[in-house]
């Protein structure tokens, strides 16, 4: 699907833009990446990837939310990303496919027939979201 057809489908919606919802996003993505730090201390290693691919989740809505687009799909928010950042230079690829890997993961977790995230898996998705965190803020100069 590409965001010509999520904006037909009604996954993405165009709104004002809000720089109080930008900001609380922001906010629970700090949080959630604090969240799976600690879920990583206490080898916890499912539920840390799991909060790191949410921190970053909340990290690209910030972006949305700064263009006044609202999202009803997490895959339509990564073509949103490729399209609007990616190919106009604002976003690395590698910074949109580590998201959309984290997404896959994330999904295999919760529904998947797999035993468990490994420390090397939930170590890997943290930094990875702090990384993808940290060019959020730069873009919205929030450092």
């Amino acid at each position: 699907m590409n965001q010509r057809e999520c904006f037909e489908k009604r996954l993405l919606r165009r709104e004002s833009p809000s720089p109080e919802r930008c900001r609380r996003s922001v906010e629970v993505a700090e949080a959630k990446l604090l969240q799976a730090g600690k879920a990583l201390e206490h080898e916890l290693f499912d539920a840390s990837l799991i909060l790191s691919y949410t921190a970053m989740f909340h990290a690209a809505r910030a972006l949305l939310y700064r263009d006044g687009v609202i999202e009803k799909s997490h895959v339509c928010l990564i073509e949103y990303l490729r399209e609007s950042y990616v190919k106009k230079g604002r976003i690395s690829e590698a910074h949109v496919n580590a998201l959309d890997s984290a997404r896959v993961d994330r999904h295999e977790t919760l529904y998947g027939l797999e035993t468990a995230s490994s420390r090397r898996d939930a170590e890997y998705r943290r930094e990875k979201a702090a990384d993808f965190l940290t060019m959020v803020k730069t873009m919205l100069t929030l450092k």
